[in-house]
């Protein structure tokens, strides 16, 4: 199975190998609070961006781990790219921007990123 998500305009659309999540994390960072992202995180293999690379601007912050991807069209950011704890490139998705995701049944874990 696969799922697709995108930006609010259209622009950065990208496939992700996978079923949807049951559940998702909610960080409290002054970044992720900010935006309300409700994220998953996949192995960057498990990622394709479909369309939107030449619409995407990089933001970064604090220790400059995670390259946060934004549409330059509609602001929004439907993912970014980064390093686990492990090492490995994965793909933080955020997924309120998964039109087929269910947000309201996804199992929300906090995660206290303010204290990182």
């Amino acid at each position: 199975m696969a799922y697709e998500g995108s930006c609010h305009c259209g622009a950065v659309s990208y496939t992700v190998e996978g079923d949807i999540p049951g559940e998702a994390m909610s960080c409290n960072c002054s970044h992720c609070r900010r935006k309300g992202f409700l994220l998953t995180f996949v192995p960057i293999d498990h990622f394709r961006l479909d369309s939107g690379a030449d619409s995407l601007a990089s933001y970064t912050f604090n220790k400059h781990n995670i390259d946060h991807q934004f549409c330059t069209t509609c602001g929004c950011q439907s993912f970014s790219v980064g390093t686990g704890p492990d090492g490995a490139k994965m793909a933080a998705v955020n997924l309120r921007c998964v039109p087929a995701a269910d947000l309201d049944a996804l199992n929300i874990q906090k995660v206290d990123g303010a204290s990182f």
